[in-house]
């Protein structure tokens, strides 16, 4: 469901993976970035009428803090189906948001990661 020459999911593994003890591990058929938890997902579907469903091959599922999740949906993010009811946020990539990619991940490193990751990733910074 992915494929590991699409520019932006190298763009993405690049920065995921620089986040002390990150690791990535394919999860639903796509890449997942975690430490003890999940940060983010690259690529999702979404529902769009019954029994049809539309892949964001491109997306980025993230776990951004509720005043972060309310602007990145306000900026166009979509609630990705299962995900969602849990506050994680699905932001379709391309060259306007593309440089964003280390901002969407951090925000949901921060939430996922444990404290001493987080420490070490903001004295690295």
């Amino acid at each position: 469901m992915f494929d590991d020459a699409d520019p932006v999911l190298r763009r993405v593994r690049e920065v995921a993976l620089a986040f002390p003890g990150a690791d990535e591990k394919v999860s639903h058929g796509r890449p997942a970035f975690f430490t003890t938890k999940v940060f983010a997902y690259y690529g999702w579907s979404e529902k769009v009428a019954e029994g049809e469903w539309f892949r964001h091959d491109t997306a980025l599922v993230v776990l951004p803090d509720a005043d972060e999740r309310l602007a990145l949906l306000d900026e166009g993010a979509w609630v990705p189906p299962y995900l969602g009811g849990a506050g994680w946020v699905a932001i379709d990539l391309d060259a306007s948001n593309l440089p964003r990619v280390e901002e969407y991940l951090d925000m949901s490193f921060r939430r996922t990661a444990p404290v001493t990751r987080v420490r070490e990733w903001d004295a690295r910074r």
